[in-house]
């Protein structure tokens, strides 16, 4: 499997950046290459200062979802960061910073968790998609 697996992040809530980093860590397991853009609201997340913060769940959640990833915590499951941080560790994993969000947000790469490998456009991103396969979160 040399075709990258390349994720559009852009929601921001807890449950679904939660779902890109295992995406993201299944890959990395079978040394498939990972690119990850993110965008708004996910790109909101990644701000150094807001990172660990709670995020909240897509509304189909609903509070049985909020309940069940409350348990996991208590249980010792990983933060979502710390699940592509371990991804990363495995290699293969990039994540860049879209630069028309990065503008419309007002960011700077300071601003972001050292998670963030840098800021790239989206042609970039495309081109390194190659063949592989883009999933939208």
């Amino acid at each position: 499997m040399d075709e990258p697996l390349s994720i559009v992040l852009f929601s921001g809530t807890d449950d679904k950046l939660q779902a890109a980093a295992v995406i993201a860590a299944g890959a990395a397991v079978l040394n498939r290459p990972v690119h990850i853009l993110l965008q708004y609201w996910a790109l909101d997340a990644f701000r150094a200062d807001r990172i660990g913060s709670d995020h909240g769940l897509a509304p189909e959640a609903g509070a049985a979802g909020a309940a069940a990833l409350a348990q996991a915590a208590a249980d010792g499951k990983p933060h979502w960061s710390e699940n592509l941080r371990q991804a990363r560790e495995l290699g293969g994993v990039e994540i860049h910073a879209c630069a028309l969000s990065m503008d419309l947000l007002h960011l700077q790469p300071s601003d972001l968790d050292p998670l963030v490998d840098g800021v790239q456009g989206i042609t970039t991103f495309l081109a390194e998609a190659g063949d592989g396969q883009i999933v939208f979160i």
